[in-house]
């Protein structure tokens, strides 16, 4: 299929490199030296606005950092809607806000073209892989045709509702993957505090009820190496965590724990910086202990 890629970030570049091998591509970058630099290591065409991205593609995915960025992608005479033709299948692989992703989805149903929000989880391992995860909100037909393209970068691929049903669950994700992060580093400071080494708490935290993939792959790899890589910034774990709590205040529920932990987010967010890493939330916790997580 001749598709169209718009985003070529730290993960929406891996996942691009897979579709080469199986389809036509052409890509489109904020950044158009990404874009150039992409296209030449591949071999494949460069769009220089999205509507011309747009005019060419039976299906089109957009992979940016939140909802707002793909409005702004829609919208104008270089727009991807200006572009867009009947029948197109745009596929929504940020991690958005499910609002306006039904906002989106009404948008291009109206000029004859399908949408679905389709956020993936397994990071950027997970994208050079092809092993990621697709929450797939749509319609059934639409999820059919999604999942033809979907499996070239993902093993599992899960139809969890209608069209915003995929953000609203990667949300929810997030904000339990924030909660484990800080729940890890609060409880090993303690102990640590208490005079357990770090890497014997960890030990037995992964070998008993208590251990998580913050547990068993997060902490161990970041932060008693002291490597902190930056693979997901903290800025969009607290972005995600404030969408879950958009979808928890529409469900007009109370969550004071995901509560908490947007707050805890958004004041290392203020600390640490745009740049920093997700885990490094961790820090605020060694912070408030006077300790280290140190292997």
């Amino acid at each position: 299929m001749r598709i169209g890629f718009a985003g070529l970030g730290a993960i929406g570049r891996p996942m691009a490199a897979r579709l080469v091998a199986n389809h036509e591509l052409t890509v489109w970058n904020r950044t158009g030296s990404v874009a150039e630099a992409f296209a030449a290591t591949h071999g494949v065409a460069m769009a220089p606005t999205p509507r011309e991205l747009a005019e060419g593609s039976e299906v089109l995915f957009t992979c940016l950092p939140s909802s707002r960025e793909v409005v702004a992608l829609l919208d104008g005479p270089d727009g991807l809607e200006a572009g867009l033709q009947s029948g197109t299948l745009v596929i929504d692989c940020t991690s958005g806000d499910p609002e306006r992703s039904r906002q989106i989805g009404g948008r291009l149903r109206e000029l004859g073209a399908a949408f679905a929000d389709s956020p993936v989880s397994g990071g950027v391992v997970g994208a050079e892989a092809g092993t990621l995860t697709a929450m797939v909100g749509a319609e059934p037909d639409t999820f059919y045709r999604a999942r033809t393209v979907l499996n070239v970068f993902c093993r599992t691929i899960i139809h969890v509702g209608p069209v915003g049903a995929g953000h609203a669950l990667k949300a929810v994700s997030n904000a339990i993957l924030a909660s484990n992060i800080i729940a890890v580093a609060e409880g090993m400071t303690a102990a640590v505090k208490a005079g357990v080494p770090a890497t014997t708490a960890l030990d037995v935290l992964n070998a008993s009820n208590a251990r998580s993939f913050a547990s068993m792959e997060l902490v161990p790899q970041r932060a008693l190496t002291r490597a902190w890589p930056k693979t997901f910034k903290l800025a969009l774990l607290d972005k995600d965590v404030k969408n879950a709590i958009a979808v928890i205040d529409d469900a007009g529920l109370e969550a004071r724990l995901l509560r908490t932990v947007s707050a805890l987010l958004s004041e290392a967010r203020t600390v640490l910086g745009e740049e920093a890493d997700h885990v490094e939330v961790v820090k605020l916790a060694e912070q408030e202990a006077g300790v280290e997580l140190r292997g």
